[in-house]
């Protein structure tokens, strides 16, 4: 009989690489991040742990024996998605391996905007002591989360730690708790001029593809932020950039961008009213840790007595 084959792309700690042995004794267990370590085996593995865009041609050949992807992102829109799903393949996500760094990047960035400690950087760097009309605060004002998942729910926790109006947006408009007002992504456009801070947390889909451009900028209030922890691609980029030269908006925090890595002739490099980070935020010393511990492994114990993975299991309809 054929020995069933497990591939991770990552390098892993030997006790997480001894817990997931112990559950498949019999089956041959690639681990390593470099390319040399797996590619000879992706046609024969069942099972692939982290996603690269060169395993397609690898790992999608015509006597594949790939019945299940893990993926070590949450988003999950740079996957062949289309193949996968014709060859019936299962896809779990790292989805709720971010909530705590993504959230604190949130409000890092939201507090460094407000509080003008982007600003407070730059003047230090120059020696420079000057009070940058610095006047705003956090307390009590309006928080939009546009994406109420794993990552909005604990954003709207913090939030009322600071005593604001949270008002959520989700695909369901279902209430969660921490969240004072809950709305379907119809109601976009009307949301928005009650907002103080935009918070951009939905999944990249093709009807979250250019969510956000002109008209959005444009029912934004003036003194607003807008913080985008998503993917590049939900806002129009020269559409923000307009809208931030021009001061429709007071300012934003960004982490994604529709071309990573960020191009060096890019104004936001420069603006003023922009903090930039380079698709950090979701990084954590428990990254790893978590997507075992919390979702591989969990899944793999289903897996392999043929039950249903009960954990992040993608829906093809929803993309995510």
């Amino acid at each position: 009989m054929k020995q069933r084959k497990m591939v991770i792309t990552q390098d892993l700690d030997q006790t997480y690489i001894e817990k997931i042995q112990a559950l498949i004794p019999d089956w041959d267990l690639i681990v390593g991040r470099d390319r040399a370590v797996w590619e000879t085996h992706m046609k024969e593995a069942e099972v692939i742990a982290g996603w690269k865009k060169e395993i397609k041609n690898l790992a999608l050949q015509t006597e594949s024996s790939l019945c299940w992807v893990q993926t070590w992102s949450a988003g999950v829109n740079t996957l062949p998605l289309p193949d996968l799903q014709a060859r019936d393949i299962q896809i779990t996500s790292a989805n709720g391996v971010h909530s705590y760094p993504i959230s604190e990047t949130i409000f890092a960035l939201m507090l460094g905007l407000t509080r003008k400690i982007h600003t407070y950087v730059k003047n230090q760097q120059s020696k420079t002591w000057h009070h940058a009309d610095m006047n705003l605060e956090i307390h009590g004002k309006t928080i939009g989360i546009f994406g109420v998942g794993a990552i909005g729910q604990e954003t709207a926790k913090i939030a009322k730690a600071f005593g604001m109006h949270v008002i959520g947006v989700r695909h369901s408009g279902k209430p969660l708790e921490h969240v004072d007002e809950m709305y379907n992504t119809e109601h976009i456009n009307n949301i928005l001029p009650k907002c103080d801070y935009v918070v951009i947390t939905v999944p990249l889909t093709n009807d979250t593809y250019h969510l956000f451009g002109t008209q959005q900028f444009e029912a934004m209030k003036p003194s607003s932020f807008l913080i985008n922890i998503s993917r590049g691609e939900v806002v129009v980029e020269k559409e923000l950039i307009h809208a931030l030269t021009n001061e429709q908006i007071a300012g934003a925090g960004l982490d994604v961008f529709e071309t990573e890595p960020l191009q060096e002739a890019s104004p936001l490099w420069e603006l003023e009213n922009v903090i930039v980070t380079p698709h950090t935020s979701g990084s954590t010393e428990y990254y790893s840790k978590r997507v075992i511990e919390d979702i591989f492994i969990p899944n793999l114990k289903q897996y392999i007595v043929s039950k249903p993975l009960s954990i992040n299991l993608v829906d093809y309809k929803k993309g995510y």
